[in-house]
């Protein structure tokens, strides 16, 4: 069987190599021939999760490329039991138009029968005649017990069959071990070891999705909105959401509410009430419960708020829908990227191999002992029914606590009674991404948390010299200006305004306005102040970070506007669509939508292309044409190459494909940096803004001086970025020599790893090194984040 905001095997891939007629190899391990499983176990009910189906079709590709049996197993561990037809050989075209459905395509079903050992004997005879020795799960923590259970009585259930007749000594020595790999889905996110689970991205998708629709009843009638979402033991769909879209309050089992909640809540609304909102959302998890253990319902919250302050109060289960619909484009790329991995473990296993699961921990996919991690799920509910809420958190890991830590902070904004003295200016520069809004929400209203004078710069720096400060920091303007010409006035601005900090949030422009911006400290010391850049643009080419807000709804545009027109040859057949995407010199749009997509090629600047690849990709597409599968798609970046324009590829491959294929071209343009923000861009820019006030706010203390401020050293003026598995502050200079200033790129960038999967996912034969192996980590039980202390 088979199992992100946010690369394990990938890290472990060589770069792209020429397309090759011969077939693949796999450096680094032997020349065999195994039998891989794949099946989605029983979760918390017999239904699947968005993303499912991108990890399916990732272990068929990858299991065939490496010369494997690949087989299906339908109905989950029912199939297993009653074989037959359930267990079917999976080919390439059987998992083709499966990245754009939700669910699982093989079904699900619970299995009592798989309970017992009887139904675990019928099970392994089934495997056994088939020659099937790697199992790959995709499934909870129940699912993914009962394969390990299922893994450690093997040599006893085969003892067994060859004394009842069941199986010949021969067949048993043939399958003496089994080897099992898990894959989490699960929309609640509540398997420990991993930062994201397959489907829960998705589920945040739906969630967002009816949030912003009520959002917009809400403020026209004056209304509260009580919503539950699901997770009857996990609060992680409810937290997110909360920060996600500013709600005034939420209800999650791992943290309950003091015994005074009722008047805490009430007070609350009205506090909203009375600073000129006419709404309030409340949010509630569906295993929500006070610290006595009794539940809190939606309808006792409902009751509550009429009885008490006579709103017009409404209640909204979401429900099942959360589960399904269009997978985002992060549950398919980490559907795949975690197929991927599976099948390399199962490759690598030996008899003396724990079970494992390939897992998500910041940016990188880890493998896991399997009942460590079933372990630690399970400490998390002791520790709730115990009364131990705080060690829940904790067993949750970092990235829940940090969103709790950040949630508290922003939830209720209670300016303190004493202010700093400082002043802090954010502005935005360059063009729009999707969530910047919501860094500079949270960037404010930590910093009045903080007792600072926030003000809003409209225009970029042009703006800022033009002294454009008002009070009020609502969708602030834009502006590509540098402020190299404008130092003067920018330093008079600064002086006039008392400003101690500045919080920069944009793309390229933003990075290289702030580097001439600490060039000119040495003229003008009022620039001398501690600099922030918060990396927004939808290219994510910020050297520092291995995301930029606004990318990952870009990302999406781009997946589901690909979805529409592939869906759009269904009736014409033997179609290829040639996409141009955006992101300048970058190709991560171009890359990542190309996965999500199921994308046959994608051309960018950093992966150079000539007319013989050109060449060796309408072959391919000619040769696809062949079989069941008559469309394609082929992603080109805008930069990719001065020659190879959209046109002339287009023209290209219509030439070439004359009598086998037609082509048609879309340009997708500005479209790709609108749209609503996705939740993981809502979340991440909200944390971003929350630590660089935190930072500054530090900073500002180091550097003063007798009530003056005075910051030169490299270290006051920083880039905030992800890097790998935490956020970090990394000085301006020092990225500097980490900087393509000619194309606009970082000279190192994490993604160009994936590039090889997306050839193999797309059947072209290429060399796959797999010499370096993502080693088995370990769980560091109760491990505090130090972005806990935000």
């Amino acid at each position: 069987t088979c199992h992100e905001p946010w690369a394990g095997p990938f890290s472990s891939l060589s770069p792209p190599l020429p397309e090759s007629p011969t077939a693949p190899s796999t450096k680094g391990h032997p020349p065999i021939s195994p039998t891989l499983l794949c099946m989605r176990g029983k979760a918390r009910s017999p239904l699947g999760f968005a993303g499912m189906n991108a990890a399916v079709r990732a272990v068929v590709r990858v299991g065939i490329y490496t010369g494997a049996k690949v087989y299906f197993v339908h109905e989950g561990y029912q199939g297993l039991v009653d074989g037959g037809d359930n267990i079917k050989e999976a080919t390439w075209e059987s998992v083709s138009m499966m990245l754009q459905l939700g669910g699982t395509v093989i079904g699900s079903a619970r299995c009592q029968d798989f309970r017992t050992r009887e139904g675990r004997l019928k099970a392994a005879r089934n495997l056994v005649k088939r020659g099937i020795t790697n199992l790959c799960v995709i499934g909870g923590d129940g699912s993914l017990t009962g394969a390990d259970t299922f893994r450690a009585e093997w040599s006893g259930l085969l003892a067994d069959l060859v004394k009842t007749g069941g199986i010949t000594a021969d067949e048993a020595k043939k399958s003496s071990f089994l080897n099992i790999v898990g894959m989490v889905g699960s929309i609640d996110n509540d398997f420990c070891g991993t930062d994201m689970t397959i489907g829960t991205d998705s589920a945040l998708h739906r969630i967002m999705e009816i949030v912003d629709a009520i959002t917009t009843t809400a403020q026209s009638h004056q209304r509260t909105f009580v919503l539950e979402v699901m997770g009857r033991h996990c609060g992680y769909l409810a937290l997110v959401t909360s920060l996600a879209c500013g709600a005034d309050w939420v209800f999650i089992p791992e943290s309950p509410p003091e015994d005074d909640w009722e008047d805490h809540l009430c007070r609350r609304l009205t506090e909203t009430r009375g600073r000129g909102s006419r709404l309030n959302i409340i949010i509630v998890a569906e295993g929500a419960i006070d610290k006595h253990g009794k539940a809190i319902t939606s309808e006792d919250i409902k009751s509550l708020v009429v009885k008490r302050l006579g709103y017009d109060t409404r209640v909204t289960i979401l429900g099942h829908v959360q589960r399904g619909g269009t997978p985002s484009a992060f549950d398919r790329i980490l559907g795949s990227r975690m197929g991927v991995e599976a099948v390399m473990a199962l490759l690598e296993g030996t008899p003396d191999s724990p079970a494992c699961v390939v897992s998500l921990s910041g940016n990188q996919a880890v493998r896991l002992p399997l009942m460590e991690c079933v372990q630690v799920t399970k400490d998390v509910t002791t520790a709730m029914k115990e009364g131990r809420f705080d060690d829940a958190v904790k067993l949750r890991g970092r990235s829940f606590q940090n969103n709790w830590n950040v949630y508290k902070l922003l939830a209720h904004v209670r300016p303190p009674p004493t202010k700093s003295g400082y002043n802090l200016a954010v502005l935005n520069v360059g063009a729009p991404a999707a969530g910047m809004n919501a860094a500079v929400r949270s960037t404010v209203r930590i910093g009045i948390i903080h007792g600072h004078r926030m003000l809003a710069v409209h225009d970029g720096f042009e703006g800022l010299a033009e002294g454009k400060v008002p009070l009020r920091a609502r969708q602030l303007p834009l502006h590509w200006t540098l402020p190299k010409k404008y130092f003067e006035q920018i330093s008079a601005t600064i002086n006039d305004f008392s400003i101690h900090g500045l919080i920069i949030i944009g793309g390229f422009e933003a990075f290289t306005g702030s580097l001439e911006m600490i060039d000119g400290r040495a003229k003008f010391e009022e620039l001398c102040i501690p600099i922030c850049v918060i990396p927004a643009t939808v290219s994510n080419n910020v050297p520092g970070s291995d995301f930029s807000i606004g990318a990952d709804t870009a990302l999406n545009t781009i997946t589901m506007t690909c979805d529409r027109i592939k869906q759009s040859a269904a009736g014409t057949k033997r179609r290829v669509f040639i996409i141009e995407t955006m992101g300048g010199y970058c190709g991560y749009l171009a890359t990542m939508a190309g996965l999500a997509a199921g994308a046959d090629a994608a051309y960018i600047y950093e992966d150079p292309f000539t007319i013989r690849d050109l060449q060796i990709n309408v072959e391919h597409l000619t040769e696809k044409m062949k079989t069941t599968v008559k469309r394609g798609l082929v992603l080109r970046n805008e930069k990719c190459n001065d020659n190879y324009t959209t046109d002339f590829i287009f023209n290209l491959y219509s030439e070439e494909g004359k009598g086998i294929f037609d082509c048609r071209k879309n340009v997708l343009g500005h479209m790709q940096q609108g749209g609503t923000p996705t939740p993981f861009d809502r979340n991440f820019g909200t944390k971003m803004g929350t630590k660089a006030v935190a930072w500054i706010s530090g900073k500002i203390k180091e550097c003063s001086r007798h009530g003056r401020i005075f910051a030169n050293t490299a270290d006051s003026a920083c880039l905030l970025g992800m890097r790998r598995r935490s956020l970090v502050f990394q000085p301006l200079a020092e990225l500097k020599e980490q900087t393509d200033f000619d194309h606009r790129l970082p000279k190192e960038q994490w993604w160009l790893k994936l590039r090889p999967i997306l050839k193999i996912l797309a059947k072209y034969k290429i060399d796959l090194d797999t010499s370096e192996k993502a080693h088995l980590e370990h769980i560091m039980r109760k491990r505090v984040s130090m972005e806990s202390n935000i």
